[in-house]
């Protein structure tokens, strides 16, 4: 689930994630610290510099595990090579937006970031346009609730009817032109010939 920074919090974020299993993505904001084992806000590291990649969220002990990519790396040179296990676990609580269930140095929390989070609000202001919730003004938060409830059970259902509605029939395919084999007797024997005594075809 993919989410808007500003509205949901480290402790938000990690109910959400022990109660449901959900992954909450957001932005990192900007009075936010960067914490171990992150250099930057998609860029996970060893304590050397070398780079780490994601191996996967284990849910029993709640925590994520990082390993070193495939290929040429910093390893060789490292004077601790001989004692690292190259794989390292971080607990998911350390940091619920860097981290949480889906770290934010993941390829699909980047595209969830870049490509998703950039649909949401021109969707939500498209969507309040057509259903005229731009010109109500809601004082209840139990009325705004429902409101917003409703709201989203609409988008649902127009979103399934595009989805079920069969596709319409090209009204012209029968008058599209098509490639025809002609039936030529006599040009098939000289293929025949030919492949058979290339010379004896003048």
């Amino acid at each position: 689930m993919t989410g808007d920074l500003g509205y949901i919090h480290q402790a938000t974020k990690k109910e959400i994630r022990e109660r449901w299993q959900v992954a909450v993505v957001t932005k990192l904001k900007s009075d936010m610290n960067i914490v171990e084992p992150f250099d930057a806000w998609d860029q996970v590291s060893c304590q050397h510099g070398q780079g780490l990649r994601w191996l996967g969220y284990h849910s029993p002990e709640q925590s994520h595990w990082f390993g070193v990519p495939p290929g040429e790396s910093l390893c060789a040179c490292c004077w601790e090579a001989s004692g690292c296990p190259r794989e390292f676990a971080y607990p998911a609580a350390l940091h619920e937006t860097l981290l949480g269930l889906l770290p934010l140095n993941t390829i699909v929390a980047k595209k969830l970031l870049k490509q998703v989070r950039s649909w949401i609000e021109p969707t939500q202001s498209f969507e309040k346009n057509i259903l005229g919730l731009s010109q109500v003004f809601f004082n209840s938060l139990r009325l705004t609730w429902t409101m917003s409830l409703l709201a989203d059970a609409v988008t649902l259902l127009r979103a399934q009817a595009l989805l079920m509605t069969p596709k319409e029939e090209n009204l012209r395919k029968r008058l599209l032109p098509q490639q025809l084999d002609l039936e030529l007797d006599g040009l098939e024997q000289m293929r025949t010939e030919k492949t058979k005594d290339p010379s004896s075809i003048q």
